[in-house]
């Protein structure tokens, strides 16, 4: 019955936040207007929201479960590498068994993509 979860990302500026997602990672605009932007790519889906007092409240971790994380980490790396996680740059097996690498926004939003 369940099909996804949503996540909600505040930004001060929402800019920032389309920047990060579409120039770096590769998300396409799905809808847009003075407030919110919806972006998707393949199974992924997120919303930004413009609102700087939610958004000086928390910076988010999300994760993206992959079933190519090194097709994914080579598009990144060559696409937009100033946005690879200075503590997971490259893809490792962490002690959980999942393979990893994180990327992170001027903000410090992190996004951690995962291969199991």
């Amino acid at each position: 019955m369940l099909l996804r979860l949503i996540p909600k990302v505040f930004y001060a500026d929402i800019g920032i936040g389309v920047d990060f997602f579409v120039g770096s990672l590769g998300f396409q605009v799905l809808h847009q207007d003075d407030t919110i932007t919806v972006l998707g790519r393949e199974g992924a889906k997120l919303y930004l929201m413009q609102n700087a007092e939610l958004a000086a409240l928390d910076r988010p971790e999300l994760a993206i479960e992959t079933d190519d994380i090194a097709a994914i980490h080579a598009e990144i790396a060559a696409r937009a590498p100033e946005v690879l996680h200075p503590n997971l740059p490259t893809v490792q097996r962490r002690p959980w068994g999942a393979q990893e690498f994180a990327v992170l926004d001027p903000t410090t939003v992190c996004v951690v993509f995962r291969q199991w």
